[in-house]
């Protein structure tokens, strides 16, 4: 017999917005579980660029990604909320008696009055450039994210892209690499200006190397790089990289989340913005993966979500229970929640 874990409310999704949903569900003393598709807390934050500086969390100038993912681990251990990782939900169905059972894809079974989605944009995988045969130098030396810097320590790296993402990581591994070459296959980006001027001023210095055209082809054997040639606007040319960073975007697929009978609206789910309910009650879909009229895509966005958001689901789980609003500063009962009551 499948063993049945229960719990309030079933969090799929450990990124910021679901992890600060934590807090907000409990201070309302509701339990939690999230379960995430990643091997650790942090979703987009940790997988994508835990190195990379945040400069709009409000009182943070600035934070990296991974350090904003610790100080929300902090923040909501107090709750003890329980993570299952390394899984997808793969089935959702209501249940007679109005809650919810949830079951990934090892399957595992969880029943919750409440489910909050808050998977970013779905499951996010980079984009593989059209270069032949670049599979086989995947892992060892083509990477599509930047986990630790120390990596690519005295490198030669050869870096494509004209997003944001190509211009940060530029600008960030330009002081360690031992050489660094950016190539984007037009003059114009896409980026923050500012980014872009910082990178014009370094290649003005000869700190680093601006190549306007396309990666063709890689060199090298046993997954290992030597180079790769680039075609550009005056022919092709042999850049020689130990690395290569190709930012060309992510592919966002929601996954299982689509076939759960929810309203959707071009791959991402309504809600209203009172409480950040989707069209079935009792699910409710916070971050990046909502949609209502003026969404802003903001770490911030979403944490004000989750405060709205654990109001409903707290008339939900305890219908008898008065919800009274109450403030962390001077609520003796909320700070012994906390451990912070003197």
């Amino acid at each position: 017999m499948t063993q049945v874990t229960r719990t309030d409310v079933v969090i799929v999704g450990a990124g910021p917005v679901g992890l600060f949903a934590v807090f907000e569900l409990g201070l309302l003393d509701l339990k939690c579980h999230l379960i995430d598709i990643l091997d650790r807390p942090g979703g987009q934050c940790a997988e994508l660029y835990p190195e990379k500086p945040i400069y709009d969390i409000p009182a943070w100038p600035v934070i990296s990604g991974q350090e904003l993912v610790d100080r929300l681990m902090e923040q909501i251990k107090p709750f003890q909320p329980q993570f299952t990782f390394n899984r997808m939900v793969c089935a959702l169905e209501r249940l007679e008696d109005g809650s919810f059972r949830v079951t990934t894809d090892e399957g595992e079974v969880f029943e919750a009055k409440v489910v909050v989605i808050a998977a970013g944009g779905g499951s996010f995988q980079p984009k593989r450039p059209p270069i032949p045969g670049i599979e086989a130098f995947e892992g060892k030396s083509v990477f599509y994210a930047v986990r630790r810097m120390e990596e690519f320590r005295d490198e030669d790296l050869l870096i494509v892209g004209g997003g944001d993402s190509a211009l940060d990581w530029t600008l960030n591994l330009q002081p360690i690499a031992r050489r660094l070459t950016l190539v984007h296959r037009r003059p114009e980006f896409r980026a923050a200006p500012d980014s872009v001027n910082k990178m014009l001023a370094l290649r003005d210095e000869g700190k680093l190397t601006f190549q306007i055209g396309q990666v063709t082809a890689l060199t090298g054997e046993d997954g290992q790089l030597t180079g790769a040639r680039v075609k550009g606007p005056d022919g092709e040319v042999e850049i020689a990289c130990t690395r290569l960073l190709p930012f060309f975007g992510l592919t966002m697929k929601l996954g299982p989340i689509a076939n759960w009978g929810l309203n959707l609206h071009e791959n991402l789910i309504p809600v209203d913005t009172e409480k950040f309910e989707t069209s079935e009650p009792g699910i409710f879909a916070i971050g990046d993966i909502n949609h209502y009229p003026g969404k802003l895509k903001l770490i911030l966005s979403g944490f004000h979500e989750a405060a709205l958001m654990a109001q409903a689901a707290k008339r939900i789980v305890h219908p008898d229970q008065r919800v009274v609003f109450q403030y962390t500063t001077s609520s003796t009962s909320l700070q012994k929640k906390l451990g912070v009551a003197g």
